[in-house]
């Protein structure tokens, strides 16, 4: 639910968007508000939690199967047919192929313990971040020296093409993205397989180690016992108090730094993949905290125990929000694409919300589990009893 906070940009709008909000839309105070709250409190952090809560269940999963090895690689093969189906015939921000991939690289450190698990989370998330800061601040000296006087016209030449790449208003990837995704769908999947085809790898590159930081955390939450209740609740509030004291200050300065620069193309990329990654980090264990402090104090309550029940059938609801938002934005559809603002946007996010609240828990009163959580299940098992 809280992915599609951000993920509705990338549905509605052309995808530097997502980074810039000058990228696309009128920049009214109200859709630069939105971009704001979601840098502050959102951005990088769903991801993490989902990430996060997808290594607890790779490694809750390995301690109850049986040839867990077996069955842990069939599962991820089936997830990256999803992920290439998704990422290639619906929408091009799928994020299984990528988890398929760094997934296989988890049993590893199945046998390892809660505090192993931690550190080489943190040694992980630091190294990514490390990297990336150094590139985008050498961005930065590539700057001064093209515009330094007497500058070559060849250095000059490759710090114009370095910025055409990042995300800004009239760049040729906002004129490419309006012309694919406003066209029909032979036109989507062939922008998706000529233009998009090397998605998959440049997400790995440029956020593979901060997702496999947070499996890997999440892995160690789960041996710790904090995933499952056995976590005070003032252990909570610490986690809450530091998290959000540590990381919240510091994002809403990077922020400010973001819209103080009007939105310069290298300190929003530098945000975005770089220096934000350990703020994002302490504001997630905040965030996961308060959502477990929280859960454990209205546990009967009726919001509670649906919003649980979109979470069993998570796999489920994430495909078919790509459906459903694809079919009402793209040029085959409702044909909303780069046609709604921002903040507009968040009506849609609502809606979507409320069917995934009505249906999940009645689709589970009927049927026990999720149509495409069944599937999956279902493949793997018989790709796991096939390479016996």
């Amino acid at each position: 639910m809280g992915i599609l906070l951000l993920n509705i940009v990338s549905f509605a709008m052309p995808g530097d968007a997502y980074i810039n909000p000058l990228a696309w839309g009128s920049g009214r105070p109200v859709d630069l508000a939105a971009w704001g709250v979601n840098q502050l409190l959102f951005e990088g952090r769903m991801r993490g939690l989902l990430a996060l809560l997808f290594g607890a269940g790779v490694l809750l999963g390995a301690a109850r199967a049986e040839r867990r090895l077996r069955w842990h690689y069939a599962r991820m093969a089936v997830l990256a047919l999803f992920g290439l189906g998704h990422g290639y015939l619906l929408w091009n921000g799928d994020i299984l192929l990528h988890y398929a991939i760094l997934g296989c690289l988890l049993p590893v450190a199945w046998d390892w313990s809660a505090g192993r698990l931690v550190r080489a989370a943190i040694v992980v998330l630091t190294l990514q971040t490390l990297l990336l800061s150094l590139q985008f601040g050498a961005a930065f000296v590539f700057r001064a020296a093209a515009e330094a006087p007497g500058a070559s016209e060849s250095l000059v030449a490759g710090y114009r093409a370095m910025i055409a790449s990042f995300p800004q208003p009239g760049s040729a990837t906002v004129a490419a993205d309006l012309a694919a995704y406003r066209g029909e769908w032979p036109d989507i999947l062939d922008y998706h397989w000529n233009v998009r085809g090397d998605a998959p790898l440049r997400l790995l590159q440029f956020a593979g180690g901060e997702t496999l930081g947070y499996m890997l955390l999440g892995m160690g939450l789960a041996r710790s016992g904090m995933l499952t209740g056995q976590v005070s609740g003032r252990a909570l509030g610490r986690m809450m108090a530091w998290g959000y004291g540590i990381g919240l200050p510091a994002l809403a300065g990077l922020t400010a730094w973001a819209a103080a620069t009007r939105f310069d193309p290298i300190v929003l990329m530098g945000n975005f993949l770089a220096w934000s990654i350990p703020f994002r980090v302490a504001t997630a264990l905040a965030h996961l905290a308060l959502v477990l402090w929280l859960a454990r104090r209205f546990a009967a309550s009726t919001i509670v125990q649906r919003i649980a029940s979109v979470g069993r059938m998570a796999f489920t609801n994430y495909l078919a929000t790509s459906l459903v938002m694809t079919t009402l934005f793209y040029g085959y559809g409702g044909a909303l694409f780069g046609r709604i603002g921002r903040a507009e946007l968040y009506f849609f996010v609502a809606a979507m919300w409320a069917a995934m609240l009505i249906a999940s828990p009645w689709w589970l009163a009927r049927y026990g589990t999720g149509p495409l959580e069944r599937l999956w299940r279902a493949l793997s098992g018989r790709i796991a009893n096939a390479t016996q």
